[in-house]
């Protein structure tokens, strides 16, 4: 409960900035990329550019994220192939198998 409360408003928090950031700064800007040019506001230019930066750390992100889950999958076979053999040699019985004499 406290925590969606926290994210709620620190998502009110963000939302107050970005509304202060676009009123404080309406003036368009002139972009120009190679092959167009694009004008928009400093706002929406900002918005991109961080949600651009955002997914291009989720993308960093996620071979590490990745290896992790592998990493994950193959020790939990490990434990379950381990499990199996304590399993198995807890239905052992306790005496000691005694070979008959040879002779």
């Amino acid at each position: 409960m406290f925590r969606t409360i926290l994210v709620l408003a620190l998502l009110v928090v963000f939302l107050l900035l970005a509304v202060t950031f676009a009123w404080l700064n309406p003036g368009p800007i002139e972009i120009d990329v190679a092959f167009h040019r694009f004008v928009t506001t400093k706002s929406v230019a900002f918005a991109v550019c961080f949600a651009g930066g955002w997914l291009f750390g989720l993308l960093c992100c996620s071979g590490y994220i990745l290896s992790l889950l592998n990493q994950r999958r193959r020790l939990n076979r490990s434990v379950r192939l381990a499990e199996s053999e304590v399993s198995n040699l807890r239905s052992l019985p306790l005496d000691p198998i005694v070979a008959p004499d040879r002779q």
